[in-house]
């Protein structure tokens, strides 16, 4: 029995590993996490290196974790910036640390794959193996239950809440059926928003995957990078994640082209699975009125409803999610800190900030659009 780590996904056949992953997670199947690796847009410059995890015996491979050596925070979408910074000043040393989770996609899922027996050994070996590479904890984001239970009953891992926003499909008709639910003002205010598109001769189309041409993913990328590049920063991706994702999962990708005078003006790319729409990128080239709104949401809550989808997550952050019906869903991570010190003082403030989510996530269904019973 033996807790062994991977720098690379390809080392373990696909096959071996999505017996792992259960059904309709899509971000966590070999094809997603190798292609991140293979595209370039995983490595030391990006300050994610892979280090996935295995548990062993016998020589079969019975549980894992999806995981990274980090030597930054950047793109987890579950903030311990502040934790880094009072490290510093208190010269603790906090990076690299080791993070389970899925690269730049906030999406909770599975993070500890494999039988629940197995998967607690791996648990267990853990703080010893983080010790060895002199790493100063691990961190695991977006639990599901199965690992939030498995965690929880460790009491050196410290909990954290989080607040995100979902769409949730209650069997509508149609577009049409989802307004209906909603109050009067809302619904006026949402048809206003979705007329103001239209105003400007903008229309949409959908794409899967492997219908996408290469001169369009093209523009997709130049259109995702520039949401980067607006806000001085660079891109997560590379062109090359597009072009790979489509011929490894194109029945997973959906892509909403807008459209004026038959010219691409902005894009969405989502991932979908047997129940949910994962909207995740977004980008424009010319600015219209409300067209953010109408591209990344009333496209994607239109498309989930005709095709029976239950679910719409639509990513981190977002109050202005709320009033276009995303409800406020909360989220776990958990956190093995190997410094006393700085486990106590995280743990005090995680237990200041649990409350401090619930009471934001109660008090944000006020701002809900949909009508009162």
């Amino acid at each position: 029995m033996s807790l062994t780590s991977l720098a690379h996904l390809n080392d373990v056949p696909a096959g071996e590993w999505d017996a792992l992953v259960p059904a309709g997670q899509p971000f966590l199947q070999h094809a997603f996490l190798s292609t991140l690796e293979e595209s370039g847009s995983l490595g030391p410059l990006s300050g994610w290196r892979p280090h996935h995890l295995l548990w062993r015996e016998n020589g079969r491979c019975l549980a894992a974790m999806p995981g990274y050596r980090k030597k930054n925070s950047s793109g987890e979408y579950v903030f311990d910036h502040g934790w880094a910074e009072a490290c510093h000043r208190a010269g603790i040393q906090y990076y690299p640390k080791w993070l389970g989770a899925v690269p730049f996609s906030p999406v909770t899922g599975s993070r500890v794959l494999g039988a629940e027996t197995a998967s607690a050994k791996l648990l267990d070996a853990l703080p010893d193996y983080l010790a060895e590479q002199g790493w100063s904890g691990a961190h695991v984001n977006f639990t599901d239950a199965k690992a939030g239970s498995l965690l929880s009953a460790r009491p050196d891992w410290l909990h954290r809440l989080g607040c995100q926003y979902h769409w949730h499909n209650r069997g509508y008709r149609d577009f049409q059926d989802f307004m209906d639910a909603l109050s009067s003002r809302k619904r006026k205010q949402m048809r206003k928003e979705r007329e103001a598109v239209a105003a400007q001769g903008i229309d949409f189309s959908w794409l899967e995957g492997g219908l996408v041409s290469e001169a369009q993913w093209d523009f997709i990328y130049t259109c995702y990078a520039n949401t980067y590049e607006v806000r001085g920063q660079s891109p997560y991706l590379t062109r090359d994640f597009f072009s790979l994702l489509a011929q490894r999962m194109p029945d997973a990708i959906r892509v909403v082209l807008a459209s004026r005078q038959n010219r691409p003006v902005a894009m969405a790319f989502s991932l979908v699975s047997d129940d949910t729409f994962y909207g995740r990128y977004w980008g424009c080239l010319a600015e219209f009125d409300r067209l953010h709104f109408e591209t990344c949401f009333y496209q994607g809550i239109e498309y989930a409803i005709t095709h029976g989808l239950s679910r719409f997550d639509a990513g981190a952050q977002g109050e202005h999610k709320l009033i276009r019906g995303f409800e406020p869903v909360l989220t776990d991570s958990w956190h093995y800190l190997r410094h006393p010190g700085l486990r106590t003082a995280v743990a005090e403030f995680l237990n200041e900030e649990r409350d401090a989510v619930r009471a934001w996530a109660e008090e944000a269904r006020k701002a809900l659009p949909y009508r009162q019973e």
